[in-house]
């Protein structure tokens, strides 16, 4: 028979490992003193037909942890190196990398890149109380899956998207549209989006129809858009829409009808279209969620200098100082207590921006409003930023990219 201390100790031992569990997949400690440092972990296409994404995250992600470390870390300890994971774009390689970060006790994970990825990994991260936060998920209803809130995004939904695009469409003059979409949720919702806020502007939708994204060929996608007749094209594409600009041109359609989505917001796509004459492009346009403001993409250049694409930089970055800062507001670097402030130091208090300004604000009392790179942030209850900046880009005849305009859309207005 037991004695009352080994019965004490054995309680004791019971109590702990009840306490442990309730802690979650996380590593962070309980607050106040002896906070284990937060840990932050990624999972970004490294390989795979969407690894052109991967280092603009990438850096991103490092660019903030460095400014955060520079303003000494969070809740009293720096933030160790991020711990990495590749997506792939597949579904089984991504959520094998989430299991391992939330085995390394990654508190955040940043990521994945891809919608579909993350409906691969959610289950998983959300599941362990790990805080998720993605600055590229755009399908429409993605964040309202999640039960736990413990998953958030930066990047703005394609019902916001959608109608920024159908406006600078009917703005151009354009009466009929084809739209052609890479048949997943990314693709589906945004051409979705598109044609029915095309419909409310009284533009015809003459075709809208999904393809394959991983089919070799693209001439029967090419030979459906020009018989089609529209005077406009939407591609909701990534690089293959390379193979789809390249094939419209061919057949008759001139660049300045055709239209992108932030897929193909590429500093280099006039090149992958025609290495030998760049301004074949000339005149092609698109909307994307913008990039950052200018102060933010030098500060980005500089970290980073071997950087050519930027898409969803900014709202990486922004993904990861957000909730540094909840867990600063928290005093705490267990997920399952700062989740609780995330959308809190977003919205309804004093505006800053940085991580160091902000920080300093909370350090006098002060509730705050966090103001991204990216744009205002404001998540509402389900996860999503209500209000979002988009850039207009398009390509001289040159090739070269630009910025051309920018447009806020607020969702609560």
């Amino acid at each position: 028979m037991p004695s009352k201390k080994a019965l004490s100790l054995t309680a004791a031992a019971a109590a702990l490992t009840l306490g442990l569990t309730a802690c979650g997949g996380g590593g962070g400690g309980e607050g106040g003193g002896g906070e284990d440092p937060l840990q932050f972990g990624y999972v970004f296409p490294e390989t795979g037909d969407l690894s052109h994404l991967g280092p603009p995250q990438i850096q991103a992600a490092k660019y903030a942890l460095s400014e955060i470390n520079e303003a000494g870390g969070v809740a009293g300890s720096e933030v160790p190196d991020i711990l990495t994971g590749d997506e792939a774009n597949d579904a089984a390689q991504a959520n094998d990398a989430a299991k391992r970060l939330v085995d390394q006790d990654a508190d955040i994970i940043l990521g994945a890149a891809a919608s579909g990825m993350t409906q691969a990994i959610m289950d998983t991260v959300t599941g362990a109380e790990v805080v998720e936060c993605s600055g590229s998920n755009t399908a429409p209803g993605l964040a309202s899956e999640d039960e736990t809130g413990y998953y958030w995004r930066t990047a703005p939904s394609d019902t916001m998207q959608g109608p920024v695009l159908a406006q600078k469409i009917a703005s151009d003059g354009h009466q009929s549209v084809a739209i052609t979409y890479r048949a997943d949720d990314y693709g589906e919702g945004l051409a979705n989006a598109t044609a029915e806020a095309l419909k409310q502007n009284g533009i015809e939708v003459a075709f809208n129809e999904g393809y394959d994204p991983n089919t070799s060929n693209f001439d029967s996608v090419v030979s459906d858009v020009a018989d089609a007749d529209a005077d406009a094209v939407v591609m909701v594409s990534f690089e293959e829409g390379v193979q789809i600009i390249t094939g419209l041109i061919e057949s008759g359609v001139s660049a300045d009808q055709m239209y992108g989505t932030d897929g193909l917001n590429d500093e280099t796509l006039a090149e992958k279209v025609d290495a030998e004459n760049p301004g074949t492009i000339a005149g092609f346009q698109g909307t994307a969620p913008d990039n950052g403001e200018e102060k933010f993409i030098e500060g980005l250049t500089n970290f980073s200098s071997d950087l050519e694409v930027y898409q969803f930089s900014g709202q990486v970055y922004d993904c990861a100082i957000v909730t540094a800062l909840a867990a600063e507001q928290a005093e705490s670097t267990d997920p399952a207590v700062f989740v609780d402030e995330v959308r809190a130091v977003s919205r309804e208090g004093t505006e800053c921006s940085g991580f160091k300004e902000c920080k300093d604000l909370i350090a006098d009392g002060e509730d705050i409003d966090y103001q991204g790179v990216s744009g205002p942030i404001n998540f509402d209850k389900d996860g999503n930023v209500t209000s979002a900046t988009f850039q207009i880009y398009g390509y001289d005849d040159q090739g070269a990219h630009s910025k051309q305009d920018e447009i806020t859309v607020d969702s609560e207005a």
